[in-house]
């Protein structure tokens, strides 16, 4: 009975990853292996099948060559079992020479990671927004040049750009020293663009705002999470809250939604065997069956 019909697209964002060489928890104490084999774990046991999984940067936490490999071993398998794609976004702390031989199966060059690819009628756009030998982002002048000419050609059901520093505000202390500089350049080729979502990654929380008129999504990291509501003047990364995004591309919308990461018990529902049961009925019907209130219990 949706009034919007079926997605025409379904992609997976996640962010922030962070492995290290030799399996070694981050920080001594986050397993990075563990949360991320759970979220693609949930992903396939939900029977939602993606065409793609985006991951929006720091894919490996020092950008060592084990990291990067080790990753790609559990992200592969369950890419091809889902049948999906995989678009690898440079971050902060990735190296673009590993990155490209580890990752993207190319030449050890240390330019700028950018790719597009298209999903049927709907474009992918990977930016970098990495600045070697530091944390902050910034968009060269050439891959604006290069961005403008890709979107002069407008795609079918429009384009979604993925990056790493979102061009978003943060109110988490030190945060916006390592946003996105020069904002506005960006906002010059996108604004009046077919760029239909922005998806970004970088400050460990999930959150969303606009930007040149196009939504941004923000994926919270898969390794550990940064505390919005820490005491005052405090920055606080916490060992909970990990999650990822669902995508789902409408004609006219997209709708992001966040799931979070791990095994919790069920406190309400329904079966599989209600859910088809009220399926069967005819559509007047399943608004009686499912959404008339039952009325009170006599006293």
């Amino acid at each position: 009975m949706s009034q919007y019909g079926e997605p025409l697209h379904t992609i997976v964002h996640i962010s922030d990853t962070h492995f290290l060489a030799g399996e070694k928890p981050l920080y001594g104490t986050v397993d990075t292996d563990a949360t991320l084999t759970q979220a693609l774990r949930q992903l396939e046991n939900s029977g939602i099948r993606p065409e793609a999984l985006v991951f929006t940067g720091d894919i490996a936490d020092l950008g060592e060559e084990d990291a990067y490999r080790r990753i790609r071993s559990i992200v592969d398998p369950a890419a091809e079992r889902l049948g999906a794609r995989v678009l690898w976004v440079m971050g902060n702390h990735d190296d673009r020479a590993r990155m490209r031989v580890d990752l993207l199966d190319e030449a050890p060059l240390g330019d700028p990671v950018v790719t597009s690819i298209r999903l049927g009628g709907l474009r992918l756009i990977a930016l970098d927004t990495s600045v070697p030998g530091y944390h902050h982002g910034e968009l060269s002048a050439e891959q604006l040049a290069w961005l403008r000419a890709e979107l002069a050609d407008p795609a079918p059901e429009g384009t979604i750009v993925a990056l790493h520093h979102p061009p978003i505000p943060t109110t988490i202390p030190l945060m916006p020293i390592l946003e996105l500089q020069r904002q506005n350049e960006l906002a010059d080729v996108i604004a009046g663009s077919d760029v239909r979502a922005i998806l970004g990654g970088h400050l460990h929380y999930s959150t969303t705002s606009m930007f040149a008129g196009v939504q941004v999504s923000v994926a919270a990291a898969t390794c550990y999470t940064m505390d919005v509501a820490a005491v005052r003047g405090r920055l606080a990364g916490v060992g909970g809250g990990q999650s990822f995004s669902i995508v789902h591309v409408y004609d006219d919308r997209i709708v992001h939604s966040i799931v979070p990461i791990g095994d919790f018990p069920v406190v309400s529902g329904f079966d599989n065997e209600f859910v088809d049961r009220v399926y069967a009925l005819p559509e007047a019907e399943q608004r009686e069956a499912f959404s008339r209130q039952s009325p009170p219990a006599a006293t």
